[in-house]
């Protein structure tokens, strides 16, 4: 079974324990601290994965990790049920699947902002109005910089790309002229 089955199934099965118990923003954070950690950290993953590495050894790790991190006892059953059913590998793309689930539940959509310099508060702050208003949904603005767009704004939103950087409209110059 590969990795986005198993992460669509066990990311579905933690997003409604979460809302049964009324802890789903907390427990998809929980999901998401771990993940990262797991991701990060080489040395955890391996151990985590190693079929060498006895069960009592890996859940106990589980546990003082998880109580490192200060998660809830529901994420560190999820993780110790994860690990026992040898699914740990699957943890960041199950927390990425049950952060979706928030977001899809909370009417809440994510915009990656990329511009060349850094924007002002109140730039984003108009840029997240406009993008609520025209999608209806609550938008949460992340903002990255890359200097090789020369100046303007490359928006993602979801699937979709608004492209208003200056690299664009100059490759579009170039496109025209060239068919000219």
């Amino acid at each position: 079974m590969s990795h986005e089955n198993i992460a669509r199934r066990w990311g579905r099965a933690v997003f409604e324990l979460g809302k049964e118990s009324n802890t789903l923003a907390a427990l998809s954070r929980d999901m998401t601290a771990f993940a990262e950690l797991y991701t990060a950290n080489d040395e955890l993953s391996g151990v985590l994965e190693n079929p060498l590495v006895p069960e009592p050894s890996r859940e106990a790790i589980i546990v003082e990790v998880a109580d490192k991190l200060g998660l809830s006892e529901t994420a560190k059953n999820t993780l110790r049920l994860l690990s026992k059913k040898r699914r740990i590998l699957a943890v960041p793309e199950i927390a990425r699947h049950v952060a979706r689930l928030v977001d899809i539940e909370g009417n809440v959509v994510r915009a990656e902002v990329t511009s060349a310099g850094p924007l002002t508060e109140a730039y984003l702050g108009r840029l997240k109005a406009e993008l609520e208003k025209a999608t209806g949904k609550t938008v949460v603005v992340t903002h990255k910089q890359d200097k090789a767009l020369i100046g303007g704004v490359i928006t993602r939103l979801g699937d979709q790309v608004i492209d208003g950087s200056v690299r664009a409209r100059l490759n579009g110059f170039r496109e025209s002229l060239l068919r000219s």
